[in-house]
C-alpha cells in the first residue's frame, strides 16, 4: 500500500489524491450474519479490482441502517439502488433473516420516493 502512496491511519489506508480509503476488515467478510459474500471483479482503468456487488454494497449499508439506525447509511443504500441494478428479492430475504423486515419496507418506501423525485426532476423535451 505504501508503494502506491497510501498511508495507514488506524484500520484504514488513505491516499492524499482521493477521498476514498481502503480497509482490510478482519474475516470472515460478512454482511450482517451472512458470511457467504462473493466479491465481483470490476475493471478500473484496465486494472481488475475485487469489490462488493451493488446488491452486497446496498445490503452492507442497510445493515448499518437496520442495526444502528444510521439514516445516512439508508441514504447510501437508496443511492446505490437508484443507480445500479440490484437483486431486491435477495435483499428482502436477507432483511427478513436479519429480523429487519420493517426496515426493508422503509428502504423500499424511501427508494420509491427517490425514484419518483428523480423522474419528476428530469428535464422534458421541448413543449
Amino acid at each position: 500500500m505504501a508503494k502506491a502512496g497510501f498511508v495507514r491511519n488506524g484500520d484504514f489506508y488513505e491516499h492524499p489524491r482521493t477521498s476514498f480509503f481502503v480497509e482490510f476488515p478482519r474475516g470472515p467478510l460478512a454482511i450482517g450474519t451472512d458470511t457467504s459474500i462473493a466479491p465481483v471483479e470490476v475493471q478500473v482503468e484496465g486494472v481488475p479490482v475485487l469489490l462488493l456487488s451493488a446488491t452486497d454494497s446496498c445490503r452492507d449499508r442497510l445493515a448499518a441502517f437496520y442495526h444502528w439506525k444510521d439514516r445516512q447509511a439508508l441514504g447510501a443504500a437508496v443511492a446505490i439502488a437508484t443507480n445500479h441494478p440490484l437483486d431486491l428479492e435477495k435483499i428482502r430475504a436477507w432483511s427478513r433473516r436479519e429480523g429487519a423486515a420493517a426496515g426493508f419496507v422503509e428502504f423500499q418506501r424511501t427508494l420509491e420516493a427517490a425514484k419518483a423525485a428523480s423522474h419528476r426532476s428530469r428535464p422534458r423535451g421541448p413543449r
